[in-house]
């Protein structure tokens, strides 16, 4: 499931929070899901536990997760995003769009990319 490249530029703390958040966002974890423990995410992964949790961490900071003392972490309930958090990823898109536009990708394939995401289980 989480997929990790020891080539990247990204860190791995970074890789497997993008993976757990992807996971989430495509509805694969669901709300109240239980992920894997630091520990068998670490061992899975072969990754230092410390690793693991730093993700953790950030995941339940950004309201992708909470967790419970003793239990584990869990996929946290969808919240509507504020007004800041939206602008933030409205800038990301714009940023990542005139990339696409700069690398020569058409404007129907983009729009089209925009229409299956929205296609695709929502949110409501």
């Amino acid at each position: 499931m989480i997929h990790l490249d020891y080539k990247s530029g990204k860190s791995i703390h970074e890789q497997i929070y993008d993976n757990i958040k992807s996971l989430i966002i495509s509805g694969i974890f669901k709300e109240d899901d239980k992920l894997p423990s630091v520990r068998e995410l670490s061992i899975s992964l072969t990754v230092n536990p410390n690793t693991v949790q730093k993700a953790y961490k950030e995941l339940e900071n950004d309201g992708f997760i909470y967790s419970l003392k003793a239990k584990g972490n869990f996929v946290a309930r969808y919240e509507k995003a504020d007004g800041a958090k939206v602008e933030k990823l409205l800038e990301d898109l714009r940023s990542t769009l005139s990339e696409l536009k700069f690398s020569g990708v058409e404007e129907s394939r983009i729009v089209s990319t925009v229409k299956e995401i929205y296609k695709e289980e929502k949110h409501d």
